[in-house]
């Protein structure tokens, strides 16, 4: 019987990876390179204004523009035009310093690459493309959430006793989608809609088959902003939190369970600044909650950086994040969770880059089932982020 759960999700696992393959020769297929939009996008400038950019950057999907070739009338213009382009993931006007300076996080967080000379920094003007079902995210994921809509699979050794054994498994399976996506009239200032859905899950790996033990459930409607550096996400999400089967019938003898489900609301405000560190805090509450006596307060906040740099040696850059959560429901008590590692710039796939963190937390247990119970746990991931 063990040896045939095994073949089966030996089986699965192939199949997964033929699917995930599949897919990404497709999207490589399909999406537009550099050259291709560099051309594109000159031959609309000539159409449309009649001005010709020769220092014109595209990478990664990302156009810059530097300000200096074009009027100021026409800046927001050009803007908009360009992220119609085909494969544009965003396009960002860039301004050339009288002295040089460090590109700005807003310059490197859009492109990722530092193909840009270091005399060029923004001066806070980006356009991502608008209308249905666009490319690219307004508001930048929080890499240290432990509870951030993302794929992700993740090691973790509690350290004391845990609620299901020391060695446990992490997955998640997740995304966030933009609907739509428009300017503010005419200025640079942008908003979207969408939804972001999850599941989170962990597993015992110390148990003789891996026995499930908790899956969250988290589904929301959102809506976010972005002028410059500055952006914003907020929204309406319903979470409800479900034991695994296995461990229920090992347990059931000592366990009480929490019927945890609720909807909430929250916001969340982010502003990046130079170097490529992050900031970001905000705060909500829950209702139409069960168990009744839960507590609806809570607040968030933290700091990220990605380096705007590579190692010298690889096609990699560090990345650093803090995230921290104080809960009414825990007497504002905070619970810490940190990750840092490498992003991979070679593996790009749907906009996605694949990041190996390290990571540690400390509070209470981000598992919905266990909110009451602290932990504290030291960890080793893979995450596919945006």
């Amino acid at each position: 019987m063990m040896h045939r759960k095994i073949r089966y999700s030996t089986q699965r696992l192939i199949y997964a990876a033929i699917i995930l393959f599949c897919f990404s020769s497709i999207a490589k297929a399909v999406i537009p390179d550099d050259s291709y939009i560099a051309g594109y996008a000159a031959g609309v400038l000539k159409s449309h204004f009649n001005i010709e950019i020769p220092s014109l950057v595209v990478t990664n999907g990302v156009i810059s523009v530097p300000a200096n070739d074009l009027d100021i009338e026409d800046h927001i213009s050009v803007l908009q035009l360009l992220s119609e382009v085909p494969g544009v993931t965003a396009v960002e006007l860039l301004e050339t310093a009288d002295q040089p300076t460090a590109v700005s996080s807003a310059t490197t967080s859009a492109s990722d690459d530092l193909s840009i000379p270091a005399s060029i920094s923004t001066n806070e003007s980006a356009l991502y493309p608008t209308g249905l079902l666009p490319t690219g995210h307004l508001f930048k994921p929080l890499l240290a959430d432990p509870r951030w809509a993302h794929f992700s699979a993740a090691y973790r050794n509690y350290v004391g006793r845990n609620v299901d054994g020391n060695h446990n498994g992490s997955v998640s399976f997740g995304e966030t989608i933009p609907f739509y996506r428009a300017n503010f009239g005419q200025t640079a200032i942008q908003w979207e809609t969408g939804i972001q859905a999850t599941v989170f899950s962990d597993f015992n790996l110390g148990a003789e088959s891996a026995d499930l033990i908790n899956s969250d459930f988290i589904a929301s409607v959102y809506a976010s902003t972005r002028a410059g550096n500055f952006s914003t996400f907020a929204r309406i999400y319903h979470q409800s939190s479900h034991l695994g089967d296995e461990f229920l019938l090992r347990t059931r003898t000592d366990l009480e369970r929490i019927n945890l489900s609720y909807e909430g609301i929250d916001l969340r405000l982010s502003y990046e600044l130079p170097y490529g560190v992050r900031v970001y805090g905000g705060g909500g509450g829950i209702f139409h909650k069960e168990p009744s006596s839960l507590k609806p307060w809570s607040v968030q906040y933290g700091i990220e950086f990605r380096s705007p740099k590579r190692i010298p040696f690889a096609p990699v850059r560090p990345i650093l994040a803090v995230d921290l959560k104080n809960h009414e429901q825990t007497n504002w008590s905070a619970d810490v969770s940190a990750r840092a590692g490498i992003q991979f710039e070679n593996f790009h796939t749907f906009g996605r880059r694949l990041q190996f963190l390290l990571e540690y937390f400390n509070g209470n247990s981000p598992t919905g089932q266990f909110y009451i119970n602290k932990v504290e746990y030291l960890g080793i991931g893979a995450h596919y982020h945006y």
